[in-house]
């Protein structure tokens, strides 16, 4: 065999080596990527509340309100739980509410979902209901035009009404979960779209 004939294939070989254990690195970081977004509950997945992530570990999750500070930010699982194809991939995914309070008076109310994914659960982004409201039920939309729409109930004050007053009046919000941004989009109602 030639020289050059001989460089060639030990410099092919080498090559292909060098690709088989990028591809194989490349891989294995993708896959921890992919372990760290999802989870296999969606009471342990990450949500973002206010711009900031929030990671439950059995449906809670304790975030000091500044570095070294003792004081911390308390994310709960609250309920009302709708379990539904929020995206239409097959798999039954979960919208449900959860709440946050830094220690003061206020409580608040986030509508949130998880989608479920063959490799486990993501979170979205929070969309807030209110401060020290009443969650009611949380529906899919009935509406013939609305597709994968959740409606979240609850009662709340009116405008003029003290805080220390108990929520009477009742609400209704629609929204729809974009899979690709995990964030929530305002849909009308059909009350809304009577009015327009």
């Amino acid at each position: 065999m030639n020289k050059k004939l001989l460089t060639a294939i030990i410099i092919v070989i080498g090559l292909v080596s060098l690709a088989w254990f990028v591809s194989r690195t490349t891989s294995s970081t993708e896959n921890e990527m992919v372990k760290e977004a999802i989870a296999n509950d969606y009471k342990n997945a990450t949500y973002i509340i206010e711009g900031e992530e929030v990671k439950l570990v059995d449906g809670i999750a304790e975030t000091p309100i500044a570095p070294g500070s003792a004081s911390v930010v308390t994310t709960k699982y609250f309920g009302n739980e709708l379990m539904t194809d929020l995206d239409g991939d097959g798999l039954e995914d979960v919208a449900f509410v959860l709440t946050q309070n830094s220690g003061g008076s206020g409580t608040f109310f986030y509508a949130v979902a998880a989608r479920n994914t063959p490799h486990g659960y993501i979170g979205s982004d929070g969309y807030l209901l209110g401060d020290r409201i009443a969650p009611q039920n949380t529906d899919l939309s009935s509406d013939q035009i609305h597709k994968h729409v959740i409606v979240f109930n609850y009662a709340d004050r009116s405008p003029d009404e003290p805080m220390t007053n108990q929520a009477s009046v009742a609400k209704s919000v629609y929204l729809k979960l974009d899979p690709d941004t995990m964030r929530w989009s305002i849909v009308l109602s059909p009350e809304d779209r009577a009015g327009l």
